[in-house]
């Protein structure tokens, strides 16, 4: 497909300051290449695809899947453990499928996503059921289907799981998920570890929970586990969290309680998305494999964005610009109903032509067709002179993209597209408008 050259350009992103943005290493991340004028990503044209099926649409690597997977299992490889791919980050059967193949396990947080990866293809003993809030009919179907580990968040929890155990006359294989009081700088809607939030067993309440587990009949301690957030790039939280996880391993074995297995300490390995420097899976293994060598359990690590985040991408084109108020807005056909990050978390998604003019750059404001002022994908952003019915590609969205997209404005949801290498397809069509009413009725029933 002729010379193969990565993007060389640097630009500076909008209202943080002038900090350079390194392309070339955000299209590395990506498997991403300028082709000429063209934006490759693996072996396939991206105009390609969007000529072929239309925008918004997201597109994943699924070399750049499996380049992240290999990386971080040869990393943690001096210690027994287990890789589960947390399904909230990209749920596409696609994609869980990928995961699957390399022999990762499933971590889930709701009854849907058990289905999903159910339906990938993952074994139910390679599935961890996570979740702050799971229904009764959700712990019933989880243990009917035979689901490997079911992390107790409550002793609430403990008392549904153990009735419905008894009733189904299954053993079920249980974890504590602690609340290790551990503070994460990160954002804090994906911060999870520390105190006075919804999630996890405070440390003081775990050994109780543990011995009522311990002399429950159909239920079997075997994990400790832990959260402490998300978009992490430095080890010293994991390092914390681990050592108060290994004090309770401690203080459960001192009550008599031998059946643990593992230690889980979540996911939550950040990502480069402007100019971050990623939580390389060896500085990662590092920081933990002295703590986890101690213990002779098999540490379950449940990274999400680490494995996806920079394999996709976010296609969209450009319906018009117009000038107001002394901004230059260029109006996209991907709005927050689609990538809803950049909105609520203020995250920063870098944006690329899919066929570079060579243009001069200026500043503008990318936004949505949703009826929101909230609808933006990037503010005072330096990019060439976009004009109506050129595409760009928004980098790193392969996580928390599609899988938090809505039908606000009744809009239709985006088509997804897996690559691999000169192959692609459409693993999800694009919603059609009639679909987002054909489970309404408009009939009252007479209750006289």
């Amino acid at each position: 497909m002729g010379e193969s050259v990565l993007n060389p350009e640097r630009r500076t992103h909008g209202r943080a300051g002038n900090t350079p943005v390194d392309t070339a290493a955000l299209f590395a991340d990506a498997g991403l290449e300028r082709r000429g004028a063209s934006l490759v990503l693996g072996d396939v044209r991206l105009s390609e695809v969007a000529e072929h099926g239309g925008t918004p649409t997201y597109v994943y690597n699924a070399a750049v899947i499996r380049r992240q997977y290999k990386l971080l299992d040869q990393a943690l490889s001096k210690l027994p453990h287990r890789v589960c791919f947390a399904v909230k980050a990209n749920s596409n059967l696609a994609v869980l499928r990928v995961l699957r193949d390399l022999g990762a396990g499933a971590d889930i947080v709701s009854g849907g996503e058990m289905h999903r990866a159910l339906a990938a293809g993952f074994p139910a003993e390679r599935i961890v059921f996570s979740g702050v809030g799971k229904s009764v009919t959700e712990l019933e179907e989880a243990v009917a289907a035979g689901i490997g580990h079911i992390h107790l968040e409550s002793s609430d929890e403990l008392q549904k799981l153990g009735a419905i155990a008894t009733a189904q006359r299954k053993q079920v294989t249980v974890g504590i998920r602690v609340n290790p009081d551990v503070t994460a700088d990160t954002h804090p809607y994906i911060a999870t570890g520390q105190g006075g939030i919804k999630f996890g067993v405070p440390v003081d309440q775990v050994v109780d929970l543990a011995v009522q587990v311990h002399a429950h009949q159909w239920l079997r301690l075997d994990s400790i586990a832990m959260h402490i957030g998300s978009q992490i790039l430095d080890p010293k939280p994991y390092r914390l969290g681990l050592e108060r996880l290994i004090e309770l391993v401690g203080r459960v074995r001192a009550a008599g309680i031998d059946t643990l297995k593992n230690l889980d300490i979540g996911g939550g390995l950040g990502i480069r998305y402007r100019d971050e420097t990623p939580l390389l899976p060896q500085r990662f293994a590092e920081a933990i494999q002295p703590l986890g060598e101690r213990t002779g359990l098999t540490m379950v690590v449940e990274p999400g964005r680490y494995l996806v985040g920079s394999a996709g991408v976010l296609l969209t084109t450009v319906l018009s610009r117009k000038h107001s108020g002394g901004k230059e807005l260029v109006l996209v056909d991907a709005g927050m109903n689609d990538l809803v990050r950049p909105s609520h978390y203020q995250a920063y998604h870098e944006i690329a032509e899919l066929e570079s003019q060579g243009r001069p750059v200026g500043q503008v404001d990318v936004v949505g067709p949703v009826c929101e002022t909230g609808d933006f994908l990037a503010l005072d952003r330096e990019l060439p002179g976009l004009s109506a019915g050129e595409r760009v590609a928004l980098l790193g969205a392969g996580a928390y993209g599609f899988v938090m997209s809505s039908n606000y404005n009744a809009r239709a949801r985006a088509a997804e597209v897996l690559v691999d290498g000169a192959r692609w397809g459409v693993v999800r069509e694009r919603e059609r408008v009639e679909d987002l009413f054909l489970s309404e009725r408009v009939e009252l029933i007479d209750g006289r």
